[in-house]
């Protein structure tokens, strides 16, 4: 692989990305978003679809989409990251209800996509979480199927795929079973933020792109050239959220890669599986994702890194490690890709909160609203925020106010633990990622023996309870 990387979605966005202007004078709101991912766009959209006397202004500091929500993966997942720390501590009934809204958000961004007319490629095919690699992978598999159920999950939301069933389904070396969900749709991510920010522009609300907040005060925020004037101000960075110093403790930039194949033809699917365009992992600790993109492309990613002091990187050459290292897991996984051309590689970064699961915080008093923390699995996600946060600014009670991570009258500060200093919090990250990667290469050998498999897994349990 040589030359840099491109991102395929906005390679193949159907036509060129027209320039929005910047802010550059003094304009009132009644709500002023900042970020025009998914998180800001999901919130403009609902604001006006309810609400469409409301004055909503968009500032962007590159262009909508130009972050996580055009460079994901492509999962619309029916899952929250770490939802366990919520949903744990609810009733049975009151779990069975976040599970239900925790569903939907599938559907419902399914939904706005077939009414708005979005062609972004949607497809809900269910995802494979495949035990592929080695043993203790199906051990903890099952465990979290059984933890699932335990919640009052049926078998129609998780089920498990013998070693036989999971092969028809994908067909990964060495695959001991799976559980597959219907909860997931896969999705072309920059088409849709795309189509989102057309979408809310025709229903009124003002973008402004190339415009990064310098300041964000109550009441107001500053860019270099502009202030909106808004009573309430709604924070949607993520992976970005570092760049404000009042969330530069509670938010962190973690970085993940993917790397796309050309086209394959019918044979080589055959060869491969995934025939409902189904997502899937490999049920590595150090999350592995993939799809089947509409047009015969293996999309494949794996979580990267942290990097000291939140450093962001948006674009590497295509020879850089960290895409080789993914292309040959690739190859692990699925032999039958050796020799398939690899035609793009990027990156992103996405925001990741110290308790590692999503939140929405209203501070009432100073009109502040976060909503984010997805942990690289936003995209579904951001529509559920978006909502809440809607309903908490038109005053509507509802029963997405009533979940266990939204905070209302509550300040991010006394929400929201703050990350270790530096570098203490670079040597962690790298601690865990190596001993995750110690994990899958002793797991996997044939001749370490036992002792040493069961330590380096109980070594991941803890690290994983330490993350929590």
């Amino acid at each position: 692989m040589t030359g840099h990387s491109s991102i395929l979605w906005s390679d193949a966005l159907p036509e060129p990305r027209r320039t929005r202007p910047s802010l550059e004078s003094r304009v009132t709101a009644d709500v002023c978003i900042i970020g025009a991912g998914y998180t800001g766009l999901w919130t403009a959209y609902y604001l006006k679809q309810r609400a469409p006397q409301t004055k909503v202004v968009i500032l962007e500091a590159e262009i909508a989409g130009f972050g996580a929500s055009g460079r994901n993966g492509g999962w619309v997942s029916g899952s929250l990251a770490k939802q366990h720390k919520y949903l744990d501590a609810l009733s049975a009934d009151d779990r069975r209800i976040g599970y239900r809204v925790i569903f939907d958000m599938v559907d419902e961004v399914g939904r706005v996509i077939a009414r708005e007319g979005i062609h972004c490629d949607y497809h809900k095919g269910g995802v494979l979480y495949a035990a592929a690699r080695y043993a203790e992978q199906e051990t903890r598999l099952r465990r979290q199927l059984e933890k699932l159920h335990a919640d009052g999950c049926g078998e129609g939301d998780y089920h498990w795929l013998g070693r036989d069933q999971a092969r028809d389904r994908i067909a990964m070396r060495d695959v001991r079973a799976a559980i597959f969900s219907p909860h997931c749709a896969v999705v072309q991510p920059a088409r849709l933020v795309h189509g989102l920010a057309d979408v809310v522009e025709r229903l009124g609300v003002s973008v402004y792109e190339n415009s990064p907040v310098t300041v964000l005060a109550d009441g107001e925020a500053r860019t270099a050239q502009g202030v909106v004037a808004a009573p309430l101000v709604v924070t949607a960075m993520e992976g970005y959220s570092n760049r404000l110093p009042k969330l530069r403790p509670y938010m962190i930039p973690v970085h993940s890669l993917i790397v796309a194949t050309e086209p394959l033809d019918d044979a080589a699917w055959r060869s491969i599986g995934l025939h409902n365009r189904e997502a899937f992992d490999d049920s590595s600790r150090q999350i592995t994702y993939g799809q089947r993109t509409a047009d015969g492309r293996m999309i494949f990613g794996a979580r990267g890194k942290y990097y000291l002091g939140g450093r962001q990187i948006d674009a590497w050459p295509m020879d850089h490690p960290e895409f080789r290292m993914r292309v040959n897991l690739l190859h692990d996984l699925f032999p039958q890709l050796r020799g398939v051309r690899i035609t793009h590689g990027w990156g992103g970064s996405f925001g990741m909160a110290r308790a590692m699961a999503p939140h929405v915080i209203f501070d009432r008093a100073r009109g502040h609203i976060w909503g984010g923390g997805y942990t690289g699995e936003g995209v579904a996600a951001s529509n559920l925020v978006g909502r809440t946060i809607t309903d908490l600014i038109l005053e509507r009670e509802s029963e997405l106010l009533r979940m266990p991570w939204v905070f209302r009258n509550d300040a991010v500060a006394t929400r929201l633990r703050s990350w270790e200093p530096e570098p203490f919090r670079w040597f962690g990250s790298r601690a865990i990622s190596l001993a995750f990667r110690l994990e899958d290469q002793v797991c996997r050998s044939t001749t370490a023996p036992g002792w040493r498999k069961r330590a380096v897994v109980r070594l991941g349990d803890v690290l994983e309870l330490l993350m929590r």
